[in-house]
């Protein structure tokens, strides 16, 4: 999972991304793209391997991606030279937001910076669309038969983006598998994230409810200094600030809950290992995930929910209680499912 960093100028990206992923660089250019990949923290990974001790034990992991801005180009600049055209190959984006005053800044004005940036992206992706149809015009009039599917597609994002409404908010044309290679940014999956004051945890009193649903607040100079500190230093900060968990761990939290994510682990005494994969795959791709070729040879899987190895104690004494059990191609992924997959190529 790949999520890019995005906001206007001075809304505190490269803090919070230091933040989140505690990638401190001293000095960097501003020109500079950097990435941070991090562990997702899954208690039940850690009990797992206390269960098996096995060789390895491997989280799964989220990239963040904080774009640098090209030479001569403004931030949100909108066009083919936007740093945003970075991000087009991340999963969702994080769109910061300033709420914090400060000197030398404006009062802050976040539900008109979130219209603002959602216009460039949407902007953004007019100028694709409108390019691609033109070659679709060009490509009939030479004699070259286009594809109708992608045509028609193409023609109802243009209506969308020409009523400056992003792709995101008509979910199946988003999600349109024809368009995929397009990697419309106004498509992506959105979290706003509100960088508010040190002593302020609330959402900005103009957040809308859909914001509010797809947001969250964080005080991102606060959480700036968090990473920085011992395991005792951050326990007495959390303390302090009234912080129940880090800015890492809600973001997490929240990106998975925005593209739909789940995890599901598999076990010996070689490996414990979390695999991502999006809510309701069919296990038949789950499969694929680890490798191409149980996907090919697939017989069964075998699948034990983690809450009946931890009822159970474990997976003998589960087996013998019937919680484990044999599902087809079809059964869809749950959380927390602990699977065997039984293949034969």
């Amino acid at each position: 999972m790949r999520l890019g960093i995005i906001g206007l100028a001075q809304a505190g990206k490269t803090t919070v991304f230091e933040a989140l992923t505690g990638n401190l660089a001293e000095g960097a250019h501003k020109g500079e793209s950097r990435i941070g990949t991090i562990r997702v923290p899954d208690e039940r990974i850690d009990i797992l391997s206390r269960l098996y001790t096995p060789r390895k034990t491997i989280y799964a992991t989220v990239a963040y991606f904080l774009p640098g801005v090209p030479g001569g180009a403004r931030e949100g600049g909108g066009r083919e030279q936007s740093p945003w055209q970075q991000t087009r190959d991340c999963d969702a984006l994080i769109h910061v937001v300033r709420n914090f005053s400060g000197y030398g800044f404006e009062a802050p004005r976040p539900a008109a910076d979130v219209a603002a940036l959602d216009q460039e992206l949407i902007l953004a992706d007019l100028v694709v669309v409108e390019k691609r149809l033109e070659r679709l015009e060009l490509d009939q009039k030479r004699g070259k038969k286009a594809d109708p599917e992608e045509a028609a597609l193409l023609k109802a994002c243009h209506d969308q983006l020409e009523k400056e409404l992003p792709l995101r908010e008509s979910p199946a044309l988003a999600a349109a598998p024809q368009l995929r290679g397009f990697a419309f940014l106004s498509a992506k999956p959105l979290l706003v994230l509100f960088n508010n004051e040190d002593d302020d945890d609330a959402f900005p009193a103009s957040a809308g409810p859909l914001q509010r649903e797809n947001g969250m607040v964080m005080r991102a100079k606060l959480e700036h200094e968090l990473v920085q500190m011992s395991a005792a230093e951050a326990a007495e900060f959390l303390a302090e600030f009234d912080i129940a968990e880090s800015a890492m761990d809600r973001v997490i939290k929240k990106s998975y809950d925005l593209l739909g994510l789940i995890s599901f682990f598999t076990v010996g005494e070689d490996e414990v290992r979390a695999w991502t994969v999006r809510r309701a795959t069919a296990a038949l791709d789950a499969a694929e995930v680890i490798h191409s070729d149980i996907k090919k040879g697939f017989i069964r899987a075998e699948v034990l929910a983690y809450q009946d190895l931890m009822a159970a104690g474990s997976y003998a004494a589960a087996r013998k209680q019937g919680t484990v059990r044999l599902e087809g191609k079809t059964y869809e992924m749950r959380d927390g499912d602990i699977v065997n997959f039984r293949f034969n190529l």
